[in-house]
């Protein structure tokens, strides 16, 4: 039994939507032995598919399981969402890691990377992401814009519209952001955003692009481990039932329109941006290097830098760095 005949019968019974296929059908139509149809029934069953057999009648799909795996994935992907390359893995040390390499030895642009388990995941200023198996999405894309850098200082700031976007869609629950990149939901983290590029040494242009976020799906409270439980949650933990490869889907499909806008207009975002942010309007801290400042965040500007008011009444506008928000991760004075 080869996997394309496993991904067929896949095919088959799916598009049964419920109802039996005798397997002397699954055979004629498919072109392969009743002991090939068997094989593959058996080898689905393994992948923790529910799979109904009755004498006389056949056989009929009944469940499948909650996988990050590229059938269920597609099987959500509208028609016209190009994505030729889609690499699900069980695990990987980071969908962001692995797109950097695979970048250097010339995948395309769109290559998509998702994980089930991530052994390695890492946020800003290379902090660790917990990514636990089974429990949440783990996802990067891989964008080759011909644009010089200075056209993607947005990118973080849609990527993580575009992750609100996803959510949105499938759980009807539309999470906050925290600037510059984490989602929230309830005034804790369920999401976290991280973009990484290269430049060709020559010309100055960007090389490549790398988009990663992880959604916190069906962690418990256990999951996430003493030093982040306090300020992390799951769509689970706030009463949403999520599939995960539903949700995949439609990072990639918001991810993808994202790529379709870099170094365009992108007022649309900004505004989607700034309705979202839960930064503003409220007192901030500012962690930079030459010491802590306080502030009270003002706005967003075009480029989704961050417009603070500073302690002497001073505007100005932060672009990087850390920002911690009162009232969220643990700030209350």
């Amino acid at each position: 039994m080869d996997a394309i005949s496993r991904e067929q019968v896949y095919g088959m019974l799916r598009g049964q939507e419920g109802a039996f296929l005798s397997g002397e059908e699954l055979s004629r139509r498919l072109g392969i032995s009743r002991a090939a149809v068997w094989k593959a029934i058996d080898s689905l069953r393994r992948d923790g598919y529910t799979i109904e057999a009755r004498t006389g009648l056949g056989y009929r799909l009944t469940a499948a399981p909650d996988a990050l795996v590229e059938r269920e994935i597609r099987r959500h992907l509208p028609e016209n969402i190009p994505c030729p390359q889609l690499r699900c893995m069980a695990e990987i040390d980071s969908t962001n890691s692995y797109l950097k390499r695979e970048a250097l030895a010339g995948a395309p642009h769109g290559t998509v990377a998702v994980a089930n388990y991530q052994t390695a995941g890492r946020g800003r200023m290379s902090r660790a992401f917990l990514s636990p198996p089974d429990r949440g999405v783990y996802l990067s894309v891989l964008l080759r814009p011909p644009l010089p850098p200075e056209a993607l200082l947005g990118a973080t700031g849609m990527a993580a519209v575009a992750v609100c976007n996803a959510v949105e869609r499938v759980s009807d629950v539309r999470p906050g952001i925290k600037w510059t990149n984490d989602l929230m939901l309830n005034g804790k983290k369920l999401c976290g955003i991280l973009t990484e590029m290269a430049l060709e040494g020559e010309t100055g242009m960007t090389e490549y692009l790398v988009i990663g976020a992880g959604v916190n799906v069906s962690h418990s409270r256990e999951d996430f481990g003493p030093e982040v439980a306090d300020m992390a949650t799951s769509l689970a933990l706030e009463g949403y039932s999520v599939s995960r490869s539903a949700l995949a889907a439609a990072m990639i499909e918001e991810l993808f329109r994202l790529s379709d806008c870099l170094g365009g207009d992108c007022g649309d975002w900004v505004a989607a941006y700034r309705r979202a942010c839960v930064t503003l309007g409220r007192p901030v801290r500012l962690l930079w290097t030459q010491g802590q400042r306080q502030a009270e965040a003002l706005d967003v500007d075009d480029q989704f830098g961050l417009v603070v008011r500073l302690e002497d009444g001073t505007v100005t506008t932060v672009r990087t760095g850390e920002v911690s928000v009162r009232g969220l991760y643990g700030y209350a004075e």
